[in-house]
């Protein structure tokens, strides 16, 4: 059986990415794939728990090398009981959230190590990367307006700052730069209907639908 695909939704706070996830995802099934959706901290029982340790709390609960370290607990368990058996049996996962986030999160946003950040990502993610990662982009402000509209969420994460937000907005445009094969900028200041037309055309177009 022929693997499935993998796409990964990032960008920064209040994007809207739960929300193009579950229109990809529904148009996906649509076509007859088999579909798993998912997200990142979290996604299996065991990186669920970690989550909760890194979502809530002060914004410096932990130092971002730290977060560094759990993030990538959390990925391991992840793929381990979630991604891989799901691409394995041919399914396609579309997940909110992966390694781009913590290059973007703890790495430009915060003070870790890039190079730390990835000899970690190597050793945890190995050869399960995305076959294609949307990168949902906006305005700092305007996303930080959206996170706190909408309540719950990734607390922590907003309450950052706006220069923290600045450089991870910075950060996922130059992973985008530097990895055209992978990413395409989606501008996610538009529509939501709009923005889905977007992402969905990305799909058809780069992954042959």
């Amino acid at each position: 059986m022929a693997l499935g695909k993998f796409i990964t939704l990032e960008g920064g706070e209040g994007a809207g990415k739960s929300t193009q996830q579950n229109r990809l995802v529904a148009r996906l099934t649509e076509l007859g794939l088999h579909v798993v959706a998912t997200r990142e901290p979290g996604g299996s029982e065991g990186a669920e728990a970690i989550r909760e340790l890194l979502v809530n709390g002060p914004p410096d609960k932990w130092s971002a090398t730290t977060e560094v370290l759990l993030m990538n607990a959390a990925r391991r368990d992840h793929l381990e009981r979630r991604i891989r058996p799901a691409l394995e049996r041919g399914a396609w996962v579309v997940c909110d959230r992966f390694s781009d986030s913590t290059r973007a999160y703890q790495g430009a946003g915060g003070d870790a190590d890039p190079g730390l950040i990835g000899a970690v990502e190597r050793a945890v993610v190995g050869d399960t990367r995305p076959d294609l990662t949307l990168i949902l982009d906006l305005p700092v402000e305007d996303g930080l307006r959206r996170a706190a509209g909408r309540g719950g969420g990734e607390a922590r994460f907003e309450a950052k700052g706006v220069e923290f937000h600045q450089r991870l907005r910075q950060g996922f445009l130059d992973i985008a730069a530097a990895e055209p094969d992978r990413c395409v900028v989606v501008d996610a200041a538009a529509e939501p209907d709009a923005v889905a037309e977007a992402v969905w055309a990305v799909v058809r177009d780069r992954l042959g639908l």
